[in-house]
């Protein structure tokens, strides 16, 4: 379609398409238009404007429909502001026309409004210029505005908006008359007018001063009664235009009051005015007189909640500085707000009050304001409260009775507590740890303040100090312990008061109860002290009657929170808690029937209360410790229970005897009861269903209920999409808290925690800031809807029937109100009840009770109330899918369907459409394919049903519904469908929200359909995606939030299908636009959508949001930190990285630049907490992107080329200062994060050098910030979580290598030193904060460190030493200030560490011990030792071995390296000896102390023999089967580890000596290679395998030696080794086999042709690919064991193992030696040579009974690599030189009789004549060589036939270089080498044929002489040649005087020729000598093979 549009509209296009697609071109056209006009060129505008406004104002005619209207507006004015305006009073003349135009039809409507907003559209886009024509234009619209209908008016007050915001204050003749007309519109019967009345009066008071003067109580009056009856939408517009108005009467703009001189309101007025919206509703002032004395008529609560929402508008208007000063005024008024007699006449009422106030409070404090403010804020807060507390104390104390109205100021006063404690307590939780001066400050009196009402006489207010308290101690857990502490003194003080009795009990409940937020927790005994607190209080209580009921709730209370610390603390009271449980309740029935007759209505009541209590623990312990619920243990909670329910049915005589006000805690049992039993498995009571049901279906049918108490779980049991119906998404806006007053459920909303209090313990519900549970009338019948659910499954079908048909019964009984209420309480229960059947997977039950079920629910489809429709609609589907036969299914769609096509009602029409959505949504596209197009055609009839909104939200939600569950079955009807949509879309007013919602969903569920197809390019996909795309145009563009939030999803998904096609351009920035929405879903539905997008184009959305923000000039505060954070989930590239790294800058230091008019709030702790994991994360992305970001000098020049690039080192001081700020900030989170950063940082940069400073890294400059942001997390109250932390950080900087100077490191290392001492103090010793297991991880944190310290500590020693040792040279001045100076001794590190080594190796060894202890297996807990270990508790054992698993493995390496430089030898009494006043403080960090026996009862080899096991046992469990989510560098500590031990000569003997510790070793490292993959792992576990084979080796060679010293008198001698004499080694037991399994392993992983099975398995594919280096080193590795192998076993044991190994070596052999360009010999090649060497030349394998077999293995080797070194066209050339190396090997090593076989001699002798002729100079020097050392060969029987051969070669290829001199240095050394070889010849021949032999090398040396002429022009090479003869012809002279003057006397010429050369070269030597006195010595170049073989 793109296609067909230009700058005017395609008319000849138009005209040929269907009637029905025009209205969908027009406004694609409009669309094109609304893009193309800004870019375009303003002549073609020109040109083309005429046209352009007839087609547009002839638009206005065609009646287009409202998103239609609005871009025609647009466009129309947007064409004129660009085009000229000459003609525009013509065309607002033609619209004004329209206006007036009498025509008051349907028909006529779309062209009115079409020219009302063309007429809005201008004023906005041109103003001023069209100031002449206002006054007609504002009087034309004001007057069509009387007799218009709603639709009309909206659209007017809208264009009226537009023209006020266009003409500013130019238009201020007309404000009178707008006003006037306006307001009376404020309480229409149309909400949508109502909105757009606010919207209008808003812009109207920017100009209109008499609004916020004259006319303010007015405007106040309007706004109240705007709020009665109002919907959400009118709430919000209102509440804005009454608290803006409010807010500039208070402080006008400037502007404004320059113009006239206005008098302001006081404060004092303003708030009066709120106040009495907040109080007394929308009834007006003058009638005030009398109706102030009748305090009755309650307050309307859309009222309240309106103007709640105005306070808010109104503070945030004024905004954050103005709050912060007049913060104390305004908390006074809102305080009072609350204590007023009209805001809380009933109890519900002052809970509703409560809630607003807080919300009020905690809207603006906790947002507007920053940290030191919101201190601030605390402080005053504080005042508030004590000043409260002072007056009720001095009623309560005031015993005269002056006072007569006390008792209502403490009422009162009740509501002022819980609203300043909840906001108290909130502050100081969002504040963290950075609240602490609150605490600290002894001026403030925070916690004495909040203490003090814990004796307030009221139980709410009591609640409220506890809540408070429990805020601050999660927000300072330091705080927590002494909180409990001082709670349990005054508890025991002031025992005798009924106040401090339930206050203290409160607060020690609330403070156990927020332990869980704690990581750290409290300390173990704390639990015993509750125990013995609470056990106290419930012997007590029946001493005292004025006390027994505190005390009562008291014990079980804290007894119920104890259960909350879990099973570790719970498990050691538990039999205790037991017997306390079954002592509440009488033991049978006779003393049940006893109980009735006896007590009265006072011990009823602390009996029921009791119990009650008791019944709460057990559910606390059910929910809390899920672990401790044996059989057993249910077993005995089931005798109270079963008493409890039997005690149910003696309740009502009870109440009857003696007085209803034990109803309620007769109510509190069941309430108890009923939660319990949800919990337990229904099989455990399943005897007393019949009773218990009996109760539950009273309950909720409210038998013996007058009240109509309604349940409030129905809308969390419909289905959450049904929301758009129940208007539940309310739940789902910021203004949850006030807006669930207005819900239709009983006491909706009211939830406080007087009504419960064990919910101060308990986990909060999410998204809940306080604890709210709801009235104990609502919560039973909660509770009882909840249990039949669960119990309903379980249940015979009998008694289902007979339950169903009860329901009905009900229902027929009830009338009006009361059946209302029972009808939605009993479906909310069916619900609950067919949801548990589906959860448990069983069915509904036979025809009959499916009938009675049915009609109960039919019978609902059509109820006029909309919750009672959807419940029975949702209760339909649940029942399709739990019956789930197709004839069931069949028969309720087809009722439905006969219904639908008779019905005319709404009622109806909505109900069974619905019933038609759930079915499908519940049965599935499948199950219910049959009644699709049924379905769908009666739907899409519906949803054209324009008379009533509502059936076309409830077919279109079901039309929803049944797209997404049918999936690709609904694809046929994609077209129709779409079609529909969006000519609903541009026809339905934007009015009806709901029904637009509902499209978007239709919408989304269509995209979700067609799915990828959407790619497609075909027409009708095209068609098909074009029409989405207009569909979320429209939806994007609607005012309603939910709506656009609807557009972003299905915009979301065809992004998902579709990318190409979705324009991020325009989508982005709308998006970080609505992250400040003030909408919730809308925001989320934003978030959601970013974070999809950055997943795939990361680069883009983030260019998109930075344009946005650079051009928004301001950074938005607050909702857009989270754009940054979406960004970042994905792989991006590094553009992106950079910006938010710039963003991470901001939010640490600077503030955006805001628009001054908001003040900027500060980052809070949170933020600058995710900018810090930002940091982190951004230095990952950038390790796997580019190694530039790691390295300055590269980084340094990329910026160079590119300006723009960015890298992360030339951030390096920016990072380094943000991870110190963090590291040393108040918040604990904070700390953590820049810790973090800090080590992640070190660990990046450690190695990276500085680029002016050569031998220096660049962090070396920043060691005083380190050691700075260090220091402090090493004081005395630091928790343990961050010291743990700082350890770590401290031992990667000081292994990091960054400093070399021992002073500057001792900062540091000091630092580790003091919380070494802390360390060794032992359990106990110091006082506790935290529960121990911090303390243990505290301690293993250090010992880890040090441990990390030590072993990088070594590893420089080990490198020293291993270096050859440097002669410092002091002659040289050239190094100035830097090289050699401050390198440090090599032991640098280890001087540090050796002092502290006796103590560590201690600690250590204990740790692992520790350790290897916990990890043992759960059957073995017996074996633990009963009062811990040296760093653990008992009771903390499951938190500890956490702490343990993390900080073993560097313990171990330590542990291994310290045991391998001691050499075992060390024993404990020496340092027992050495430490023996460190043991007398604590005897529990001793190791191995067998109780009573001291410790030097064992001696050195067992204390080593304990050493070793504990070693290898540690390791051998970890490597078994390592987590995968085991940290890497764990396996590779513990392989370096075990390879370190295994230096140790004892620790080999002991491996060697058990040759099956060595063998399970082996096949443990064999399973951790199956699992781990890095090559890093896999070299170690070859190191440590070449460790064990080692051992093996030397200690067979010792017991070979002795032997041999033995046996050489006797002959026979045993074959010592594997295999004995027979050869068999035997799997499991043999050493050799397990090794060669693991190496095989290693080699198939890296040359997956070695084996045969893999080559032939059709998944393999044969690809030789040079290995990589990693795997190159990991190959050589293996060849070097294997080849070690041999010398492991007996020479049968050899023959059996030599053929796989010398096949192995070959092979590789093949497979590596291949030609590269620089002639390196490969490690694996060089190990096989090694190999081959090594296999050759073992003695022992040649014995007489292997002789034959030796000499085939020879034989066949040799022919392998002849085989494999003949040259194959498809693979890479072999490298002849290593083949030809093996086959000399091979030839030196072996005897000719094995050798001298003629076929392999051919084959060497053509291998080596291959070589001589080869063209490359490198393989001829090499074959030389390899000749030479065969030419050589002691056996001459092997040699001759060599030289036979080849000799003649040789010397031919030596004559011909006179004629083809050598060029390069290469050449030059083969031609070396090859005279080196006949000089060899000629010493091995015999003296007679010496002539003839001179007489071949001398011609050929002489030859390469040059004369006098020549030798200067010559080339280098040539030259040295020439030297080299000389040299070679003055050396053979002497040597054989004789032969050489025969050779030269016989050819005159040569002596010539040698003459001249000689003479030469002394004359040029003689020359030099003259030039330089110190004769230098000229050596020929060589080049030395790599490894010597020889």
């Amino acid at each position: 379609m793109e296609l067909a549009h230009s700058l005017l509209l395609n008319e000849e296009a138009l005209a040929q398409i269907t009637e029905a697609k025009r209205p969908v071109f027009i406004f694609e056209w409009l669309r094109f238009l609304d893009k193309v006009l800004v870019a375009a060129n303003k002549t073609d505008v020109k040109e083309k404007q005429k046209k352009l406004v007839e087609q547009l104002t002839g638009l206005i005619s065609s009646s287009p429909g409202p998103p239609t209207r609005k871009l025609l507006a647009k466009n129309l004015a947007a064409l004129y502001s660009i085009g000229d305006t000459y003609t525009v009073f013509q065309t607002l003349d033609k619209c004004n026309d329209i206006i007036r135009n009498k025509d008051d039809t349907a028909g006529y409507l779309p062209t009115k409004l079409a020219a009302v907003a063309c007429v809005g559209a201008f004023y906005e886009k041109m103003g001023r210029m069209l100031g002449s024509a206002f006054p007609e234009t504002v009087n034309n619209l004001l007057k069509s505005l009387k007799s218009a209908e709603s639709q009309g008016r909206s659209e007017i007050l809208m264009s009226l908006q537009k023209v006020l915001n266009g003409l500013g204050g130019a238009a201020a003749s007309c404000h009178r008359d707008i006003y006037k007309n306006a307001r009376s519109l404020l309480t229409d019967r149309s909400m949508a007018v109502r909105c757009a009345v606010a919207k209008c009066l808003l812009e109207l008071q920017n100009e209109a001063v008499f609004m916020w003067t004259a006319e303010l109580e007015n405007i106040a009056t309007l706004c109240f009664k705007a709020l009665e009856n109002s919907n959400y939408g009118v709430r919000v517009a209102v509440s804005k235009l009454l608290g803006t108005v409010m807010a500039t009467a208070l402080m006008p703009k400037q502007a404004t009051v320059m113009r006239q001189n206005v008098k302001r309101a006081t404060f004092d007025e303003v708030l009066e005015l709120m106040a009495t919206g907040f109080l007394r509703g929308g009834s007006g002032f003058l009638k005030s007189g009398g109706e102030m004395l009748k305090v009755g008529g309650s307050v309307n609560r859309e009222v309240r909640v309106g103007v709640t929402q105005a306070y808010v508008v109104f503070v945030t208007t004024l905004g954050g500085q103005w709050l912060e000063r007049s913060f104390a005024t305004f908390l006074s008024h809102v305080l009072d707000l609350v204590s007023h007699p009209r805001a809380t006449q009933t109890h519900v009422e002052a809970v509703y009050s409560r809630r607003c106030v807080s919300f009020i409070l905690r809207a603006t404090v906790g947002s507007l304001l920053g940290e030191k403010a919101q201190i601030a804020a605390a402080k005053e807060i504080c005042q508030a409260i004590g000043k409260q507390m002072k007056a009720v104390e001095a009623v309560v104390n005031d015993t005269s009775g002056e006072n007569k109205s006390g008792a209502a100021d403490i009422a009162a006063s009740q509501h002022v507590m819980v609203c300043a404690l909840q906001e108290l307590g909130s502050l100081v939780q969002s504040l963290n740890a950075t609240a602490s001066p609150l605490i600290q400050e002894a001026s403030i009196g925070l916690l004495e303040t909040v203490t003090s009402v814990l004796l307030h006489p009221t139980m709410a207010a009591r609640l409220a100090a506890a809540w408070c308290l429990r805020c601050v101690a999660v927000a300072l857990p330091f705080q927590l312990t002494p909180f409990l502490d001082r709670c349990a003194e005054r508890l025991n003080n002031l025992k005798t008061s009924p106040e401090a009795v339930s206050g203290y009990s409160f607060a020690m409940a609330a403070l156990l109860g927020g332990v869980h937020q704690c990581p750290l927790g409290i300390p173990h005994a704390k639990g015993k002290m509750v125990v013995s607190i609470a056990e106290d209080l419930l012997r007590t209580a029946a001493q005292n009657s004025r006390l027994s009921l505190q005390r009562t709730q008291a014990g079980w209370l804290l007894l119920g929170a104890l259960m909350t610390l879990g099973p570790s603390v719970v498990r050691y009271h538990l039999p205790k808690m037991l017997l306390l449980w079954r002592n509440v309740f009488p033991r049978s029935l006779k003393e049940l029937e006893a109980e009735k007759a006896r007590g009265d209505s006072f011990t009823w009541q602390v009996t029921l209360e009791g119990r009650a209590g008791a019944l709460c623990a057990m559910r606390s312990f059910v929910a809390h410790c899920p672990e401790l619920l044996t059989e057993d243990v249910i077993r005995k909670l089931m005798t109270p229970i079963e008493c409890a329910m039997t005690m149910m049915s003696h309740i009502p005589s009870v109440i009857k005897a003696h007085g209803a006000h034990l109803k309620a805690s007769a109510a509190m049992v069941r309430l108890r009861l009923y939660d319990i039993l949800a919990l337990l498995p229904p099989k455990t009571y399943e005897g007393s269903f019949n009773a218990l049901l009996r109760e539950l279906v009273a309950e909720f049918t409210l038998t013996d209920n007058s009240a109509n108490t309604t349940t409030s779980l129905l809308r969390s049991l419909c289905h959450y999409d049904d929301s758009v119906l129940l208007g539940s998404w309310l739940q789902e806006t910021d203004h949850k808290s006030i807006e669930d007053q207005l819900q239709p459920n009983s006491a909706s909303g009211s939830g406080a925690l007087e009504h419960d209090p064990s919910s101060i313990y308990l986990r909060i519900p999410a998204g809940e800031a306080v604890p709210g549970p709801l009235p104990l009338g609502v919560s039973v019948i909660d509770a009882s809807v909840a249990l039949f659910g669960v119990v309903f499954p379980h249940v015979s079908y009998k008694h289902r029937l007979q339950m169903l048909d009860h329901f009905a019964e009900c229902v027929k009984q009830a009338k009006g109100v009361r059946q209302q209420a029972v009808q939605l309480n009993i479906f909310t229960a069916v619900l609950s009840a067919l949801k548990g059947l589906a959860e448990n997977k069983s069915t509904l039950g036979p025809e009959e009770v499916r009938k009675s079920a049915l009609t109960l629910v039919m019978g609902a489809l059509d109820n006029p109330n909309p919750i009672l429709r959807c419940a029975a609609g949702e209760a339909l589907g649940r029942m399709a899918q739990v019956v789930g036969e197709a004839t069931f299914i069949a028969r309720m769609a087809q009722y439905s369907f006969d219904k639908l096509k008779s019905a005319r009602d709404v009622v109806s029409r909505t109900g069974h459409s619905l019933a038609l959505g759930c079915l499908h949504r519940y049965v599935g596209g499948i199950g219910s394919g049959q009644h699709l197009k049924t379905s769908v055609s009666i739907l899409l009839a519906l949803a054209q049903d324009g008379t009533s909104s509502e059936v076309q939200t409830w077919s279109l939600h079901s039309l929803a519904l049944i797209v997404d569950s049918s999936g690709p079955m609904y694809r046929g009807y994609v077209e129709p469908t779409l079609s529909l949509v969006l000519t609903l879309l541009l026809t339905v007013p934007p009015s009806h929200t709901e029904v637009h919602q509902c499209l978007g969903r239709c919408l989304g569920a269509i995209i979700t359909t067609v799915g990828p197809e959407l790619q497609g390019n075909g027409a009708t996909i095209s068609t098909i995606r074009s029409s989405c795309l207009v569909g979320c145009a429209i939806t994007q563009d609607h005012s309603d939030s939910l709506v656009q939030a609807a557009a972003i999803s299905c915009l979301q998904q065809l992004h998902m299908f579709a990318p190409r096609h979705v324009n991020l351009s325009s989508l982005v920035p709308s998006l970080c636009v609505h992250l400040c929405s003030s909408h919730l879903l809308l925001r989320r539905a934003a978030v959601a959508c970013l974070r999809q997008l950055a997943q795939r184009e990361a680069a883009e959305v983030c260019e998109y949001a930075m344009s946005l923000a650079k051009n928004a000039g301001d950074k938005e505060s607050g909702g857009a930190n989270m754009s940054t954070a979406t960004p970042l989930s994905s792989g991006k590239d590094e553009e992106s990285e950079k910006k938010d790294e710039m963003d991470d800058d901001t939010m640490f230091t600077t503030l955006g630049e805001e628009d001054k008019s908001k003040p900027f709030v500060a980052p809070r702790w949170a933020t600058r907490v995710f900018a810090a994991d930002c940091l982190c994360r951004i230095i990952h992305l950038c390790d796997n992107a580019d190694q530039a970001h790691f390295d300055l000098a590269m980084a340094r020049s990329a910026k160079l080329r590119n300006p723009t690039n960015d890298l992360l080192v030339l951030h390096l001081s920016d990072l380094i200062r943000m991870a110190f700020m963090a590291a040393t900030d108040h918040s604990n989170q904070l700390r953590m994060a820049g810790l973090q950063a800090l080590e992640d940082i070190i660990k990046k940069f450690a190695s990276v050098p500085e680029p002016e400073f050569p031998g220096h890294v660049i962090l070396e400059q920043y060691q005083a910030n380190v050691g700075a942001a260090l220091r402090p997390a090493f004081s005395q109250d630091t928790p343990s979580d961050i010291i743990a932390k700082a350890c770590q950080v401290c031992s990667t900087w000081i292994g990091s290598g960054v400093v070399s100077d021992l002073n500057d490191l001792r900062r540091v290392h000091n630092l580790l030193v003091s919380s070494l001492d802390k360390v060794q103090a032992g359990k106990g010793s110091c006082s506790q904060l935290y529960r121990e297991s911090a303390t243990t991880m505290e301690k293993l944190a250090v010992l880890k460190a040090w441990a990390e310290v030590y072993v990088v500590a070594m590893n420089i020693k080990k490198e020293a030493e291993s270096k050859p040792k440097r002669t410092i040279k002091n002659t040289d001045d050239d190094d100035d200030d830097y090289g050699t100076i401050d390198e440090l001794p090599p032991d640098s590190l280890i001087t540090l560490v050796q002092p502290e080594l006796p103590t560590l190796s201690r600690l250590w060894l204990a740790a692992l011990k520790d350790y290897a202890l916990l990890t043992l297996p759960a059957e073995f807990a017996s074996q633990l030792p009963p009062d811990g270990g040296a760093f653990y508790t008992p009771e903390t054992i499951d938190t500890a071995r956490l702490h343990y698993r993390n900080s073993w493995a560097p313990v171990l390496h330590a542990v291994a390296l310290w045991l391998n430089s001691t050499g075992f030898t060390c024993s404990e009494p020496a340092e027992a000896a050495a430490l023996s006043g460190l043991q007398k403080r604590s005897t529990s960090v001793n190791l191995n102390q067998a109780s009573g026996a001291t410790p030097s009862a064992k001696s050195l080899p067992e204390i080593n023999k304990d050493r070793m096991h504990l070693i290898l046992g540690v390791s051998i469990q970890f490597l078994c089967s390592p987590r995968p989510e085991e940290p890497i560098e764990h396996v590779t500590a513990c392989l370096q580890a075990l390879h370190t031990l295994l230096d140790s000569p004892y620790a080999r003997v002991h491996i060697a000596e058990d040759q099956l510790i060595g063998v399970e070793l082996l096949n443990v490292l064999h399973r951790l290679l199956l699992t781990w993959n890095p090559p890093s792992v896999q070299l170690l576990v070859t190191g440590v395998v070449q460790q064990i084979v080692r051992a093996a080796q030397d200690y067979l060679q010792e017991k070979r030696n002795t032997l041999n010293e033995d046996d050489m008198e006797k002959e026979s001698c045993p074959a010592l080794g594997e295999g004995g004499d027979s050869g068999g080694l035997i799997p499991g037991k043999s050493l050799v086999f397990a090794t060669m399994e693991l190496l095989m392993f290693i080699l198939v992983r890296h040359m997956p042709h070695l084996s045969t099975k893999m080559s032939d398995s059709p998944s393999h594919v044969a690809t030789k690919t040079r290995l990589s280096e990693e795997s190159a080193r990991l190959v050589a590795a293996t060849v070097t064991i294997l080849s070690d192998l041999p010398s492991l076993c007996s020479p049968a044991g050899c023959m059996t193992i030599l053929p796989t190994i010398l096949f192995l070596i070959a092979r590789i052999l093949k497979d590596t030696a291949i030609k590269s360009a620089d002639n390196q010999v490969p490690p694996p090649v060089s190990a096989a040579l090694q190999g081959i060497k090594s296999i050759v030349t073992l003695s022992m394998a040649k014995t007489e009974e292997t002789q034959k077999q030796w000499t085939a293995l020879i034989r066949s080797t040799l022919a392998c690599i002849l085989e494999y070194s003949q040259p194959e066209d498809s693979l890479p050339a072999p490298d002849e030189v290593s083949m030809l190396t093996a086959i000399a090997l091979l030839l030196w090593s072996a005897s000719s009789e094995i050798i001298g076989v003629q076929s392999l001699q051919n084959g060497c002798m053509n291998r080596f004549k291959n070589a001589l002729n080869s063209c490359d100079p490198w393989v001829q020097a090499k074959c030389y060589q390899l000749l030479l050392s065969v030419f050589q060969h002691s056996n001459r029987a092997l040699s001759t036939p060599y030289i036979h051969s080849l000799a003649p070669i040789v010397v031919e290829k030596l004559k011909a270089v006179e004629r083809n001199r050598p060029a390069s240095n290469t050449e030059l050394l083969a031609v070396q080498e090859g005279i080196k070889v006949l000089e060899t010849l000629v010493a091995l021949g015999e003296e007679q044929n010496r002539v003839q032999l001179l007489a071949l090398l001398v011609p050929t040396l002489i030859s390469y002489l040059l004369d006098e002429n020549s030798f200067a022009s010559a080339s280098t090479a040539s030259k040295d040649l020439h030297e080299f003869a000389l040299q070679n012809l003055m050396h053979i002279g002497p040597l054989y005087p004789h032969a050489f003057k025969t050779v030269m006397g016989a050819a005159p010429e040569l002596k010539v020729r040698l003459e001249t050369a000689v003479r030469a070269s002394q004359a040029s030597k003689a020359k030099a000598a003259a030039r330089q006195p110190a004769p230098t010595v000229h050596s020929a170049p060589t080049i030395k093979l790599k490894t010597s073989f020889f």
